[in-house]
């Protein structure tokens, strides 16, 4: 088990965004989190990376509770994510973007980088070697000296998961990664989450493109009006009437004269 969600709940004032809400991840799989919008699904992204802490229950991370100690702290352990709304550093290269997301692994500290020591300098030329090898998984070695924001906007997403990947992740939180894309990106994107998977790490994905979550995702757990409305295989989750009701609605009776 890498992940297990404990009877977490978030209130913000009066609202509830999540109620009660448990769920586990096992090591190696591609986990889906779906529900219409409002659900509470990016709430339980900001809870497992403590932009926010809960108002009950904890997050079990690796046997190790996490819940609410500080974001880089979570980082270090070994959890990172992308965002719905897209945040690389535009000004930057891809290369300089993929670089900074390993820079929490560094060892070499204030000092040793303003006196460029040689340890810093060998840090950094694998920190670059790291980075050059994500963009030719993500398939963007070739664009590694464009700004961030010259890039298209499926390349960016593409170059945020690679970003997030320079940290080490064991476990990858993907929030909406297909969100405005066409359908050769979504194909390209199917393709480079199951290549994150074969290098044994985990994913958490949020996603509103069924689809590619149903062929995706091992398992689904579903939030509805931040509750946990169902949870099981893709084929379980297409077959559960609640689930259908809460995307569909239920289908109106014929009037009766």
């Amino acid at each position: 088990m890498v992940l297990k969600i404990n009877h977490i709940s978030k209130n913000f004032g009066g609202i509830s965004a999540l109620t009660d809400v448990s769920f586990s991840i096992n090591e190696g799989e591609i986990y889906g989190l779906i529900g219409p919008n409002g659900a509470g699904k990016t709430t339980m992204f900001n809870l497992i990376t403590n932009i926010f802490s809960p108002s009950s229950g904890e997050i079990i991370f690796k046997e190790d509770n996490i819940t609410g100690i500080k974001p880089h702290k979570i980082t270090e352990k070994g959890i990172c994510r992308t965002y719905q709304n897209i945040r690389l550093f535009s000004q930057m290269s891809a290369l300089e973007n993929v670089m900074v997301g390993g820079h929490c692994r560094s060892e070499s500290g204030v000092m040793r980088s303003v006196f460029r020591t040689r340890y810093q300098r060998s840090e950094e030329k694998t920190l670059k070697e790291n980075a050059e090898e994500l963009l030719e998984i993500v398939g963007l070695i070739k664009y590694k000296d464009v700004l961030a924001e010259n890039l298209a906007y499926g390349q960016q997403r593409r170059l945020e998961i690679a970003r997030a990947l320079a940290s080490d992740p064991s476990l990858l939180l993907l929030d909406e990664p297909a969100a405005g894309m066409n359908e050769n990106e979504t194909d390209s994107l199917f393709d480079l989450i199951k290549q994150v998977q074969a290098r044994g790490i985990t994913v958490l994905i949020i996603e509103h493109d069924m689809p590619l979550v149903m062929k995706l995702c091992d398992r689904i757990t579903v939030l509805n009006f931040g509750e946990k409305l169902a949870e099981g295989t893709p084929l379980e989750i297409q077959n559960n009437e609640a689930v259908i009701e809460a995307y569909l609605g239920k289908e109106e009776e014929d009037d009766i004269a």
